[in-house]
């Protein structure tokens, strides 16, 4: 169940966190995988303990905060891992702040980021699944930009934008057995969420009806799930992947 032999896949921000997880469990699960992300010694490290596990994968530096040259760093990919099945927008960014001090490059690095990256590298990548007929995206995106938050006006918009994208696209690629949904995490276990003091992180612990903070392995089997044959017929969706934060 879940396989996904043969199948190549692409994870931005994978030199870390979620995009990390998602590669791995992806790889775990028969898929060359491409990371990228800019970190490229980081990836590269994980290239080889995916490739000692019997694994495939190809390390790529790719900047999605520089949407311009997101085209130029995806033409360097190799074969066969050029022809991507399955794509993963993952890689973000905060800037954090109280919306009436929040600057104009605040707001500007987060968007572009966040959202023109992704749609950067969907547009780089799209065209060779319908030629295909077959494809799978999934977007990252956040209970943030379902239920808003205080001081991430930026965030939330850009997660938002991720959800109106995905169903938009979702419409679009339909009859070309291309399918596009969204996952969006709550408070999970990362380098972002390591910054929240214990007491802070005990009181938003409270509004989890699961009690705790999700890990990064509780995002990656989402988006294996929506990456896998089993899920052809789930589209337009956005799965949410918190505990019980966002009902």
């Amino acid at each position: 169940m879940f396989e996904l032999d043969g199948k190549t896949a692409l994870v931005t921000g994978a030199s870390q966190g979620i995009g990390r997880a998602v590669a791995e469990r992806l790889a775990r699960q028969g898929a060359r995988v491409v990371l990228a992300a800019r970190s490229l010694d980081k990836l590269e490290a994980l290239a080889e303990e995916i490739r000692a596990r019997g694994g495939e994968a190809q390390p790529l530096h790719l900047d999605v905060s520089n949407p311009g040259g997101v085209a130029d760093d995806l033409a360097r990919l190799p074969e066969p891992f050029s022809a991507v099945d399955v794509l993963v927008n993952n890689a973000g960014i905060t800037r954090d702040g109280l919306f009436a001090r929040m600057s104009r490059e605040q707001w500007d690095e987060v968007l572009t980021t966040n959202l023109t990256g992704a749609y950067a590298v969907t547009r780089e990548l799209v065209r060779g699944m319908m030629r295909k007929r077959w494809g799978r995206i999934v977007f990252v995106s956040s209970v943030v930009g379902l239920m808003g938050n205080a001081g991430q006006a930026n965030y939330a918009a850009s997660k938002a934008g991720l959800v109106g994208l995905a169903k938009s696209l979702a419409r679009e690629l339909g009859r070309r057995n291309v399918t596009v949904n969204v996952v969006a995490p709550g408070f999970v276990e990362t380098a972002m969420t390591d910054a929240i003091d214990a007491k802070a992180r005990e009181e938003l612990a409270k509004g989890i009806v699961l009690g705790r903070f999700g890990s990064a392995d509780d995002v990656a089997a989402a988006v294996l799930f929506l990456a896998s044959e089993e899920a052809g017929y789930v589209t337009g969706e956005v799965l949410n992947v918190s505990g019980g934060l966002y009902i």
